[in-house]
């Protein structure tokens, strides 16, 4: 988490790094927020039928878009906290804990995100350049197994950071305010963990990513097994992870990246000098990146709608499945488990 403490107080008055002025930056930000949480939660609301009636079909995919949909909601949920947070201009009024549970689902949102989009690339590139040697391992385990896997390494790196961590510094009640997670400037310790965010957080996924998608666009077209209309999807998905990676996480991460250069490069970060102004100055920008990074729940289930051959169907489906196990508990005939697994690649 992007933790950091106040400087050196004077002997009279304490002097602040970074001052947050009561501005139009507030509700600026309340606004991508509180559109961020109407959208993201209509969004996963409409898809997590569908998707779940995929996963319990067995698909691949299914599996992994329903885990990235159980991330965003729960996140989801505290964003009513951040979008009070901003209403009362960066004033955190609701305690520590608080303050410290919604960083912790915030973050492990983020790097869930993250590692699951990079699952989803290296599964299509396995289905791709691989079909036949992919199909012997590519089951519902797998999927589950590895969904499993990035939700207990990310929520156990952030309980860690948790335990180690100062709330009273990430939540900052000096100076008269009430920040959370704003505090200036950054410790030496944090801005080492910062870098190592970026690197594994970030950098080593989009580069997974990144090798992942160039096999899969450079042999899609000569793939005899692939349908033109399953090509045309497995293209949508490749475009769709990569846009989701450069708007919501590339800005974050870019100047998390920076600031942490720039303090190991300043020569007076304790006392404040050309690091606060420089801190001073991106700070607005920072706060947008990191509103950015929060659409990631909004634009997660668009992964869904790209591959699938349309809601308004796939949503009829799940309900007349879901009518279908109310009144008889019959598995699904062997044709409509056919049509169901051609839905989702």
């Amino acid at each position: 988490m992007d933790s950091t403490v106040t400087p050196q107080a004077n002997t009279t008055n304490s002097t602040l790094c970074v001052e947050i002025r009561k501005h139009g930056i507030s509700d600026f930000l309340m606004s991508v927020y509180i559109l961020a949480f109407i959208f993201g939660l209509i969004f996963n609301v409409i898809t997590l039928g569908p998707i779940w009636l995929q996963m319990r079909r067995g698909n691949i995919l299914g599996i992994f878009l329903l885990n990235l949909s159980i991330s965003d909601m729960l996140f989801l949920f505290t964003m009513p906290l951040w979008i009070n947070y901003y209403h009362q201009d960066h004033n955190w009024k609701l305690g520590v804990q608080s303050c410290s549970v919604a960083g912790f689902f915030y973050y492990s949102n983020m790097y869930i995100s993250i590692y699951l989009l990079c699952c989803i690339s290296v599964d299509r590139c396995l289905v791709v350049t691989l079909p036949l040697r992919s199909k012997a391992f590519r089951t519902s385990r797998y999927a589950w197994v590895l969904c499993i896997c990035v939700y207990v390494v990310v929520t156990v790196l952030h309980v860690m950071v948790l335990v180690k961590d100062d709330l009273k510094d990430a939540h900052d009640d000096k100076n008269e305010s009430d920040r959370c997670y704003e505090t200036y400037p950054i410790k030496r310790p944090m801005a080492l963990f910062n870098l190592l965010r970026v690197g594994f957080g970030f950098l080593l996924p989009l580069m997974v990513l990144a090798v992942s998608y160039w096999k899969v666009l450079a042999t899609v077209d000569q793939s005899p097994g692939l349908s033109a209309q399953m090509k045309k999807k497995v293209r949508l998905l490749s475009y769709g992870v990569i846009g989701i990676f450069s708007v919501c996480f590339a800005p974050y991460h870019i100047l998390l990246l920076v600031r942490s250069l720039v303090f190991y490069n300043s020569e007076n970060q304790e006392a404040g000098g050309s690091y606060c102004d420089f801190e001073q100055k991106m700070h607005f920008v920072f706060s947008c990146s990191l509103a950015l990074s929060s659409l990631n729940c909004v634009v997660d289930p668009v992964l869904y709608v790209l591959v699938s051959n349309g809601v308004r169907e796939d949503i009829k489906q799940f309900w007349r499945w879901h009518r279908s196990t109310q009144t008889d508990d019959t598995s699904l005939t062997a044709n409509s488990r056919r049509k169901a697994n051609a839905n989702l690649i």
